[in-house]
């Protein structure tokens, strides 16, 4: 194949490329990160422009970067996080190690509440201070696209607040951020003897109203024993759907509500959780196209013991994501290599699927299957160098960052954590 290359074309050379293209076979017909040894990656302004065997390519007077047989990869996708928060939730958690109950916490006013509560209290700006260090945590590991939620304001006002937050987020770092309403994530203390009401405010007042304002793209609800119903979903879901707004869930993660089937009628973007998911909402969102995001970093922090059914969702080929849910109270983690690992280990994830989690299927979680998550011709250049041979390499040895390059956009990005890196 012949193109013809501008000056300001960038060849990323002598590669071994982990497309994650599932088109792309070995020799055995096997996917195998859909590897390619010995070509190059060009890059025209934000998008790959081709990918070709290396001594195919006429340089011309194009910028070459010789990565030295490393790996690159698509950059990571985390496709469901609560990173917009105030307050610490530590101390609940060493009380919890100190045989105290999520009752006995919660009726001192600590759990969800207590985010609540301290969200409310702080400025946008603070909540932006204390947002940001998470988020250089995410980048300096190759995240190159987030989600975000709000649901921790559970009003106009601080839901609003949360959102802003995103949106000066995704202003000022080199990242794609997705922002979700999560405003029925949970009742409010004003609403607790009342949660209809409350999902009337949401669906009247909060969600057009924060619509109209462009600050979200997807709207979510926590469906479950100790959150809303499938009757306050279905509200929720017709209010979005009048105003053609994608939707998504946190369904059966505490018990089987029949979340996940209500989420595949809407044909939604993904089901998250999922613990006890059964074959019939398994059946559901495999007719849907909803994709099945697993949070095994929640999983581990709560000390559950019931897993996600991954023998039945790779049976009915559900295309499997995973995240780091990072949130104060059952996922306080920000690094996504730490979760692709545990997804391995607690889930029993093979290496290829942990890394699918974080490309292609976490892409078509957030509506971007046709942009993200593969080194594609088309598809945004985002992705990372890694000093590495294997893409097992990335999630097998913790505590280091083999990363060399975080390219977002076409652009090499430096941060504070890879300044050294980047200077060198």
């Amino acid at each position: 194949m012949s193109i013809e290359l501008k000056d300001t074309d960038v060849i990323w050379r002598n590669a071994r490329l982990a497309t994650m293209n599932p088109t792309i076979k070995n020799i055995d017909g096997k996917s195998n990160y859909g590897m390619l040894e010995q070509h190059d990656l060009i890059v025209r302004n934000e998008k790959i422009l081709a990918i070709l065997p290396t001594d195919s390519v006429l340089t011309g007077q194009c910028k070459i970067i010789d990565v030295g047989q490393r790996l690159i990869t698509p950059g990571l996708i985390d496709c469901h996080s609560h990173l917009v928060f105030g307050g610490n939730r530590a101390s609940e958690w060493e009380q919890r190690l100190n045989g105290a109950s999520y009752e006995e916490i919660s009726a001192k006013g600590g759990g969800i509440n207590s985010t609540v509560n301290a969200t409310r209290k702080s400025s946008a700006h603070q909540l932006e201070v204390s947002s940001q260090k998470r988020l250089d945590a995410l980048i300096a590991e190759g995240v190159t696209t987030i989600e975000m939620k709000s649901g921790y304001g559970l009003d106009l006002e601080n839901e609003e607040k949360q959102l802003k937050v995103v949106r000066a987020l995704a202003l000022k770092n080199p990242i794609e951020i997705s922002p979700t309403l999560l405003s029925a994530h949970a009742v409010p203390p004003e609403y607790k003897h009342n949660p209809d009401a409350y999902i009337d405010l949401v669906c009247d007042s909060i969600l057009p109203i924060l619509w109209q304002k462009q600050l979200f793209e997807s709207v979510d609800v926590f469906c479950e024993t100790v959150g809303f119903n499938l009757s306050q979903t279905k509200r929720l879901f017709d209010a979005a759907k009048h105003l053609n707004i994608p939707v998504k869930g946190h369904v059966e993660q505490l018990s089987n509500l029949g979340g996940s089937e209500l989420v595949a009628e809407y044909q939604g973007l993904s089901v998250d959780h999922i613990e006890y998911l059964d074959e019939k909402g398994i059946e559901a969102i495999s007719r849907s196209g909803t994709v099945a995001v697993l949070l095994p970093g929640a999983f581990y922090f709560l000390r559950e013991t019931k897993r996600p059914p991954i023998a039945l969702l790779r049976q009915y080929s559900v295309p499997m994501a995973i995240s780091t849910d990072f949130n104060p109270g059952t996922s306080p983690f920000t690094s996504l290599r730490l979760i692709m690992n545990m997804a391995c280990v607690q889930f029993g994830l093979t290496p290829e699927e942990a890394w699918q989690g974080v490309t292609i299927h976490a892409a078509r979680a957030l509506g971007r299957a046709d942009s993200h998550g593969q080194l594609a011709v088309g598809h945004m250049a985002d992705f990372v160098v890694w000093d590495a041979q294997n893409p097992v390499d990335i999630l097998y040895e913790l505590g280091s960052n083999p990363l060399v390059y975080r390219v977002y956009r076409g652009e090499i990005t430096c941060h504070a954590h890879l300044k050294n890196i980047c200077d060198n």
